[in-house]
């Protein structure tokens, strides 16, 4: 179940790693990577094998990213998704969006939400940032009107 306050709280933040991003413009981690910079974050593209992204520096790791940062959004697959939990705690990062679109797990799994219980680490369990970033785009409106009806949304107290 998404909570509202964690969602809230993770988008109150100013420097988010998005894991995953691409310089690949068809790639959702490439849009989620521009809707964040779009939106005043200071996003950081992270991705093994792409030196940039949009002309900024891609880093290969979390640990390789110099300064603070504020959370994470992970957009990678199941299997990656906690190990790369791990990494966010080694770095300090104590928020985590595990992304979940639609139609595929993500980067959701029970082990990665364990592992964020295990750090301290409070996560956003799936759905896509989109879904919340103001104002909220038809398509995305929908996606959570939907997900608030099927109950995988909970309402904000």
């Amino acid at each position: 179940m998404i909570n509202p306050e964690a969602v809230q709280e993770f988008l109150g933040q100013h420097r988010i790693a998005v894991i995953g991003a691409s310089d690949d413009p068809k790639s959702f981690g490439n849009t989620i990577f521009q809707a964040m910079k779009d939106h005043g974050y200071d996003a950081v593209p992270v991705h093994p094998t792409v030196p940039e992204v949009d002309g900024v520096t891609c880093y290969p790791d979390l640990a390789s990213i110099p300064g603070d940062v504020d959370g994470a959004i992970v957009m990678v697959n199941q299997a990656a998704a906690p190990g790369i939990v791990d990494e966010c705690a080694a770095k300090g990062i104590d928020r985590v969006w595990l992304f979940k679109g639609l139609g595929s797990p993500g980067a959701l799994s029970a082990e990665a939400v364990e592992r964020c219980a295990h750090h301290g680490i409070t996560v956003v369990e799936g759905a896509c940032p989109l879904m919340f970033l103001q104002p909220v785009g038809g398509f995305h409106r929908f996606h959570r009107a939907l997900r608030r009806m099927n109950g995988s949304l909970a309402k904000a107290s």
